[in-house]
């Protein structure tokens, strides 16, 4: 089959290039990477057991409720009793080190996307782009550029897991009320203090929805990053499809599952807006007594 424009061959060639030219950059790039993926992963690793688990017991009590705290427990005590704590710390370093960076470039995107129009033209078919590139292709270039290892997982789970953050605080910058961005401007704010004390603010429970989403796409992508030696328990799943092994595929699975429930449930609680908090426990219960009490009352009247 002949290619009328050979688009991969041009690639190809721009990956080469830039292994034979900028190769310094890329290693220190990487090496950068590395030690701030390291550093997130050693510090995890460095927190004792029950400690962690007790943090995320105690957020998940705080922001969702008892009933999750039961269910955070279990799932924290299951994975600790399958033998996949380690491998799960791992994978929660990695995914934190790629959740940061891809919040570091996404949040101030969408806020410039918002806007400017012109940088919402360029940017939302890139975001296109990153998002419906099957996931596997981003590993290739870079693991040319940086080798095998945590760094090319991370850097392909950034692209993967930017685009949400980056779309959802954009959005929510832009569906910020007209008439408080007006009172602001007459109250004499500066375009920055207009950003920071009125539009962000108020455009919070969507930016969190954005950070939500990149948790999900970074876990989602760090465990497929297995295949280029990103670690954690993406290698548990990637041995258990090339031995077959139905019992080590289901027990690190799970372990995936009940990590991602865990992230999602409490990032998803930070996102609520102030005046959608949940209704007081027994609440339909005092309504009805109330009306109970009400009725003898206008019957005697």
């Amino acid at each position: 089959m002949s290619e009328i424009i050979p688009l991969g061959r041009w690639v190809d060639q721009s990956v080469h290039y830039l292994l034979d030219h900028d190769a310094s950059t890329f290693d220190s790039i990487g090496k950068a990477i590395e030690s701030f993926a390291a550093m997130i992963e050693h510090g995890l690793q460095a927190i004792p057991m029950w400690a962690l688990m007790a943090f995320f017991i105690l957020i998940g009590l705080w922001r969702v409720g008892w009933r999750f705290g039961i269910f955070a427990t279990a799932s924290l005590l299951l994975i600790w009793a399958t033998g996949f704590w380690d491998q799960t710390v791992v994978t929660l370093g990695l995914t934190l080190s790629s959740t940061i960076i891809s919040l570091l470039f996404g949040i101030p995107l969408g806020i410039w996307t918002a806007k400017n129009k012109h940088v919402q033209m360029i940017v939302r078919p890139i975001l296109d782009l990153m998002q419906t590139m099957p996931a596997f292709v981003y590993l290739i270039p870079a693991a040319m550029l940086f080798g095998l290892g945590r760094v090319p997982g991370i850097l392909s789970t950034v692209i993967f897991a930017m685009p949400p953050a980056v779309r959802l605080t954009s959005l929510g910058i832009k569906h910020v009320n007209r008439e408080i961005v007006e009172a602001g401007q007459a109250f004499g704010c500066t375009s920055t203090q207009l950003l920071f004390k009125v539009q962000i603010p108020n455009a919070l429970p969507s930016i969190m929805q954005g950070v939500n989403q990149t948790i999900m796409m970074a876990l989602s992508m760090v465990i497929i990053a297995s295949m280029v030696g990103a670690g954690g328990l993406g290698n548990d799943v990637l041995a258990s499809i090339q031995r077959l092994d139905i019992g080590l595929g289901f027990e690190s699975g799970l372990s995936v599952v009940l990590l991602a429930i865990i992230l999602d449930r409490i990032t998803e609680s930070f996102g609520r807006s102030p005046g959608t908090a949940p209704a007081p426990r027994f609440a339909g219960l005092r309504s009805v007594m109330r009306v109970r009490r009400e009725q003898p009352a206008v019957a005697q009247s």
